[in-house]
């Protein structure tokens, strides 16, 4: 068998029939041992692998790490993966723990907090719901002029003191219970409002792409739908495009109903206010911007205005589109629901 080359952590060494013949030990540092994990995992090759690289002449080489496959060295299965080591386990221990370290912090996604203040509107809302319908049904009890679909006003009947002795509970510790109920209720509006005005503050700065093409409130939910900008850049456009609407395409997928055309993006303005028609050819294009965006906005690039430009383009093609038609009186059709639902789509 060839001589194999095989490169560890430790060091890299070049076995012939299972011993080694040429061995050349990293540097004894959690530093260097941690600098050199880096240019493994980049793809690069590490000064002790172009050491051993070095003394190759014109006989063939073998080794399992892909990433030293080249000219004169092939991949191959029967190739040792390691050789014994004698580094200190002390010294491993301390590598693994700092190299761990360094991983979680690369892979740390700060558009978190972002997905976490949504998601925290979105239990807001539902909370808030709830305890707007008690309250108003508890005040619509004995104030009749309180609006039930109006929680707001219920909330300040139950905390302003009452000109009629007669109003409210007569046991002073169920009014009392009343007044907390509307103080929480207060609060959860206050506190989804801080959280809004969070988000659409935090927006622009870690996502200024994405801001840029679909404003703070849109790309929060995108977010929080996509769980964080760092699987939003990996998704594709075609993904993108149908984000919350989950549930209509697997619906779809068991032949229940038509594929989605759209999810969160039908909240943009310019999709929500176009024609039927062009919804789902809107809502594709944009897709592709956004997940382009989403790309940038990972990667730390600067707002590139050209997503947008070329979004609205296109929006103004379909509109020249739509305005030839009308002008031309269009195809016939009969009129009939099936007839326009095929148009439609």
């Amino acid at each position: 068998m060839a001589r194999a080359l095989v490169t560890t952590w430790y060091g890299s060494f070049l076995c012939d029939d299972g011993s080694v013949v040429r061995r050349v030990p990293a540097p004894r540092s959690v530093e260097a041992l941690l600098e050199r994990a880096r240019l493994r995992s980049t793809g690069q090759r590490t000064p002790e692998e172009e050491e051993v690289l070095r003394e190759r002449g014109t006989e063939e080489w073998v080794t399992r790490d892909r990433r030293l496959v080249g000219t004169g060295i092939s991949y191959s299965d029967a190739a040792p993966a390691t050789v014994p080591s004698d580094v200190d386990e002390r010294l491993h221990r301390e590598y693994l723990l700092r190299a761990a370290d360094a991983a979680l912090a690369a892979a740390w996604d700060p558009s978190v907090h972002v997905e976490e203040a949504v998601r925290a509107v979105r239990d807001l809302d539902r909370a808030g719901n709830l305890l707007g319908e008690r309250i108003a049904s508890w005040v619509g009890r004995d104030t009749p002029d309180v609006d039930a679909s109006d929680p707001s006003k219920a909330a300040r009947a139950a905390l302003e003191p009452s000109a009629d002795p007669s109003l409210g509970p007569a046991d002073p510790r169920l009014r009392e219970a009343r007044q907390r109920l509307a103080e929480l209720y207060t609060a959860i509006g206050t506190t989804r409002d801080a959280l809004e005005e969070a988000v659409a503050a935090s927006v622009p700065v870690h996502t200024p792409n994405l801001h840029a093409l679909l404003g703070p409130e849109l790309t929060g939910l995108l977010l929080a739908q996509a769980s964080g900008l760092d699987r939003l850049a990996r998704l594709p456009a075609s993904t993108v495009q149908v984000l919350g609407a989950e549930r209509a395409f697997f619906e779809h997928l068991r032949g229940r109903a038509p594929p989605p055309r759209h999810g969160l993006l039908f909240l943009h303005p310019q999709i929500q206010s176009a024609p039927r028609s062009d919804r789902g050819k809107l809502a594709r294009a944009l897709a592709g911007k956004v997940a382009i965006a989403a790309r940038r906005d990972q990667a730390g690039s600067p707002v590139a205005p050209e997503l947008k430009a070329s979004f609205e383009r296109r929006e103004a093609d379909l509109r020249a589109r739509r305005s030839a038609g009308r002008r031309k009186g269009g195809a016939a059709g009969s009129g009939l629901p099936l007839d326009r639902a095929a148009r439609d789509r």
